[in-house]
């Protein structure tokens, strides 16, 4: 891969260097500029490969520049031909080189694809608001069988996520004789954000049933994302278990509000909270005793006076 992007780089520089020129008619020996671009694709990567060889191989170099004349139908004669032609043409060479330029950048970016997948590595995600980041395989067989009853992934965060982006989950479950009577077990999904200060957030979901299954995680003010990781976990089965995972999808979402938290800043409690008695009767105010209104003295009864409700004798 290294040779392919020192190739990429080259071409470039060339191709910025072409100097435009008027039309000309070409011989009829000079390769068009849709199979010029055809045999410079092949060219180049024949030469890359011939310059990844070791000294003692050097016989393979002029072997791999052959089999691009043979499978084109040209000799060496006709393809020097055509890029002098072409050398004395900036505009012609521009626009083919153009083509050779893109086809490589595909190129390398399938091979890129197909390393990240073998090595169960993710290339650098997309930026955006709402982006896919899955980028393994679409489809997954689990048995209770060790080596075949895990799926497992691991991204590694790189400079399009943010320290509060949320991660979410999603696929589709589908169980064969999970006959829970038969001593059948459940597989277990889980999912993980970890933190560059050590912190992991895990979620977990026993999947007892066929269906959408879905996991999320927000990274609220944890800090910088390090990694997100998933798995589902087949345990092993009494008798052989099958269950088929497909639709995997693994969205990233970037928050829009405001939220600002201090690190030192407690909530406060609510207003409406109830205080304790001994609360309330430490708060309570020391009334002072009310003035007291002075007795009047009773008058005293004369003697031998009868009471109104007793009769006369």
């Amino acid at each position: 891969m290294r040779a392919m992007n020192r190739l990429i780089g080259g071409l470039f520089c060339l191709t910025v260097g072409c100097l435009t020129s008027c039309e000309v008619k070409r011989p009829e020996v000079v390769l068009s500029d849709a199979r010029m671009s055809e045999v410079l694709y092949d060219y180049h990567i024949a030469k890359a490969l011939g310059d990844e060889k070791a000294r003692g191989d050097s016989y393979k170099r002029v072997l791999f520049v052959e089999s691009v004349y043979q499978k084109h139908g040209i000799d060496q004669a006709v393809f020097d031909t055509s890029m002098v032609w072409y050398t004395r043409h900036p505009s012609q060479l521009a626009k083919v080189y153009e083509r050779v330029n893109a086809r490589l950048r595909a190129t390398r970016d399938g091979v890129n694809h197909l390393i990240a997948l073998r090595e169960e590595k993710v290339k650098e995600t997309l930026p955006g608001d709402s982006m896919e980041v899955w980028a393994w395989k679409p489809i997954y067989r689990l048995t209770g069988v060790p080596m075949a009853n895990r799926l497992n992934f691991t991204l590694t965060a790189d400079a399009h996520f943010e320290p509060r982006d949320t991660l979410r989950w999603k696929l589709r479950l589908r169980l064969f004789d999970a006959d829970t009577k038969g001593g059948y077990l459940p597989p277990l999904m889980t999912l993980q954000m970890a933190y560059e200060k050590d912190t992991v957030l895990t979620v977990y979901r026993v999947l007892e049933q066929s269906g959408e299954q879905e996991l999320s995680l927000s990274a609220d003010t944890m800090g910088a994302i390090k990694e997100v990781r998933g798995s589902i976990y087949l345990p092993a089965q009494p008798r052989r278990r099958l269950a088929l995972i497909d639709r995997l999808s693994l969205m990233r979402y970037h928050a829009h509000d405001s939220l600002v938290v201090a690190a030192d800043t407690l909530p406060a409690a609510p207003e409406s909270q109830p205080e304790s008695p001994a609360q309330v009767e430490e708060k309570a105010p020391e009334l002072e005793p009310a003035p007291s209104t002075p007795r009047q003295p009773r008058r005293p009864r004369p003697t031998g006076a009868l009471r109104p409700s007793e009769p006369q004798s």
